[in-house]
């Protein structure tokens, strides 16, 4: 390979350190075929999308004209965005959603893989049992949910009158205080397994000396999990969190069939209020605007994710 060294002519060593780099692409044009239809393919599936966005975040689409017909106005897509009362609400909304769920989520696919990770009679079906809503598509649960939501006929509402509880069926998704909740609920049962699935994978690494050592050294079994369970699965835990908020982050199905964001925003999150305002009300720019700012935030938790794992495969033994 060439260098520059001190009294060349910087121009013949720049011309010299591209040639150099031109026989080596030439050398490797075969290593660069293999690969060019899957580059091929991310340019017109991922890059290209992403560029289109960015740049139509910053022209204005009144609703009901054609694209052609936009018109360049710089920023004012992302002031009118943080101006808005909506786009906070909507914000509040998203945060909770994404952290209750994912909190929720996985503390409760913890404590079952603890409890599952023990041998029992009956073991192996709780566990295919557990699994059953992650394995139920989004879009079936969420009808489901939404009868058993339901403010006439949902079978909540019936036991709880039955019961005496209530007079009335309580409106579940109906009411703006009770809508967020009830959908958190249902994502929340959607996603537990997965978290479980993870936790009794990472405690199946957990060496079974170690635990023996901590029993006989008379270490309780809080004592025993915290120092000798937990620390082996901090890494686990910290990419089941990150995979768990990514999805959660840019969750649709769910709050969409059930609420549609209703009622009064109440249920709107990022994701969906980006739905509406791109195919329901058309604006194309301000759609695009917040799909800028809700990729800069997934690239970030994507940062951690790959963060997380890089450490994890530098901590592993023998590696």
């Amino acid at each position: 390979m060439t260098t520059v060294t001190g009294g060349a002519d910087p121009v013949r060593e720049l011309r010299a350190i591209r040639s150099d780099l031109l026989h080596q692409i030439w050398i490797s044009r075969a290593d660069y075929l293999y690969v060019l239809p899957a580059i091929v393919v991310m340019l017109v599936v991922i890059a290209y999308p992403i560029y289109y966005t960015i740049d139509l975040s910053f022209f204005k689409t009144p609703p009901g004209l054609q694209l052609k017909d936009k018109s360049f106005i710089g920023l004012e897509n992302y002031t009118t965005i943080l101006t808005s009362a909506v786009f906070w609400r909507v914000t509040l909304n998203t945060v909770i959603w994404t952290l209750s769920s994912t909190l929720i989520a996985f503390v409760l696919g913890f404590a079952l893989a603890l409890a599952l990770h023990r041998e029992f009679f009956g073991r192996a079906m709780l566990r295919a049992i557990f699994i059953v809503p992650w394995v139920i598509s989004a879009v079936a649960a969420s009808y489901i949910w939404k009868w058993i939501y339901h403010s006439d006929f949902g079978i909540i509402g019936v036991v709880l009158m039955q019961l005496g509880i209530v007079d009335r069926p309580p409106n579940f998704i109906d009411s703006v205080n009770t809508v967020l909740p009830s959908l958190i609920v249902v994502n929340i049962w959607r996603e537990f397994p997965f978290a479980l699935i993870m936790m009794m994978a990472g405690l199946q690494t957990v060496p079974e000396q170690l635990l023996r050592a901590a029993q006989v050294d008379g270490a309780s079994a809080w004592q025993r999990f915290w120092h000798v369970t937990f620390p082996h699965l901090r890494g686990v835990s910290t990419v089941t969190i990150l995979l768990l908020a990514v999805a959660n982050f840019n969750s649709f199905v769910i709050p969409w069939i059930m609420t549609g964001g209703g009622p009064s925003n109440a249920s709107h999150i990022w994701i969906t209020h980006i739905y509406e305002l791109a195919f329901g009300r058309q604006r194309w720019g301000v759609a695009s605007a917040y799909s800028v700012l809700l990729f800069i935030i997934l690239m970030t938790l994507g940062y951690f994710y790959v963060r997380a794992l890089s450490q994890g495969e530098r901590k592993e033994p023998g590696a």
